[in-house]
Parts: structure tokens; C-alpha cells; sequence
């Protein structure tokens, strides 16, 4: 399934200065396919969270349209937006994300439960196995290194099988042996399912795995040279 934005920028007013308004997002426009990994750099502060956010459903855009095949996400009304993100869309957030008071699995399996759908158990044994958590299960959140709590957050995004993953900075926590193990796993979700992965990063090596770069800077996004849509 196919998540494209057209026209799409994100501007916040200011109260003083010059100018009465900054873009955090420029105009832009993008497609995001099925059996691909679209990796999006850049440095601090040049907008991609924000960009992240509006793909996903997290914050309307000022202007332009987000459509996941052909439904516009931000022309419905909160509660089915919620509804379809839960069907559709997985986020891996960039900060902790853990409910304290649940167990590693009953965190994962939040968000069906949440929405009283099927809890997929046997999805969720077989994604902490691939990703080396597997043992704690039981175990509480603040029991978790930084680098397993991240593992953790990308196993609650994948038990849902979403039609599009977004990740953000998902090995931010990790070392070099994990690093690529979640991107191997983000490759092979995007290639073996024929799903879209979305993926915000500062890691050069993301890059090897990645089917499609772009570098955002000053809220503007480029695409090297014969990638351009």
C-alpha cells in the first residue's frame, strides 16, 4: 500500500521578530512505497521528526495532503484516524515509550489490547526471538537497558504487521551488533512482506540497507542524483 504526500509543509507562528511565521517543513512532496526501506537523514533540528510525524499521522500538516492508498488521513475525524493508524501504520518512537507498570510482553501487546483485537501472541514470541529479547518477557521496563527498551519499541510496531513502519533513530540505544540486527530486520520486514519502512537516522551504515535516501536540511528534503520522483 502506497503512502504519498503531496504539497505538504508544517509552519509555526512566532509572537515576535521579523517574520510572523518559520517553516519546520518546507513544501514537499513524497511517495513512500510497498517492498522498499526509505531511509531520511539529516542533522538535528532539520525537521525530520516533524516530517516523520505528519506521514504517520501525528500532526496535520499547515497545508498539502498525507494519503495512505486512497484514504487522506487528516480529512477524517480523530477517532477513525486512530482507528486506521492502529490497522495501518506502525510507529517506532525516538523517546521511551514503555508503560512501567506492564511487562515487556504486555507492552507489546498493548495496542491490540487497546483495540480489542486478537492479541498476537505467536507474532510477538517470534519478533523477540529475531530480535534478541526473548527472555524478557516477564521482565519490567526498568529493569531494561536503553538498548532493549528500543528493541522492545520495534517489536510492539511489528506484532501489528502495519502496512507502513515508521522509525525513529530506532538504533539510537544500540551497539554494532544490534545496529544491524534492526536494520536487517527493517530491510527484510520491507522486502519478505512487501511492506513500506520509513526510517529516520544518523547512522551512515542505515545507508547500506537503505532502497531509497533522502537528506533533509533546513526543512527542505533532497534525494541524491536519479532518485528524484
Amino acid at each position: 500500500m502506497v503512502l504519498k504526500a503531496e504539497n505538504i509543509s508544517r509552519r509555526y507562528f512566532r509572537k515576535t521578530g521579523g517574520a510572523n511565521y518559520f517553516f519546520a517543513v518546507r513544501p514537499m512532496s513524497l511517495k513512500i512505497a510497498p517492498g522498499e526501506m526509505t531511509v531520511l537523514t539529516g542533522r538535528s533540528g532539520s525537521g525530520k521528526t516533524t516530517l516523520l510525524s505528519m506521514l504517520s499521522g501525528l500532526l496535520a500538516p499547515s497545508e498539502g495532503s498525507v494519503r495512505i492508498g486512497d484514504t487522506d488521513l487528516y480529512s477524517l475525524d480523530d477517532r477513525t484516524l486512530s482507528r486506521l493508524r492502529s490497522e495501518k501504520i506502525g510507529v517506532v518512537p525516538q523517546g521511551r515509550s514503555a508503560v512501567d507498570t506492564l511487562t515487556v510482553l504486555e507492552n507489546i501487546l498493548l495496542p491490540a489490547k487497546l483495540y480489542r483485537k486478537p492479541l498476537p501472541e505467536k507474532a510477538a514470541s517470534e519478533w523477540m526471538e529475531r530480535l534478541g529479547i526473548a527472555q524478557l518477557g516477564e521482565a519490567r521496563p526498568a529493569e531494561l537497558s536503553g538498548g532493549e527498551l528500543r528493541r522492545m519499541a520495534i517489536v510492539r510496531a511489528l506484532v501489528q504487521e502495519p502496512e507502513v513502519l515508521f522509525a525513529d533513530e530506532p538504533t539510537g540505544d544500540l551497539d554494532d551488533e544490534n545496529t544491524r540486527l534492526v536494520l536487517s530486520v527493517l530491510r527484510d520486514y520491507a522486502h519478505d512482506r512487501k511492506k513500506a519502512v520509513f526510517m529516520v537516522t544518523h547512522e551512515d551504515d542505515a545507508l547500506l540497507y537503505a532502497d531509497r535516501v533522502y537528506r533533509m536540511d533546513g526543512g527542505q528534503i533532497t534525494a541524491p542524483a536519479g532518485q528524484e520522483e
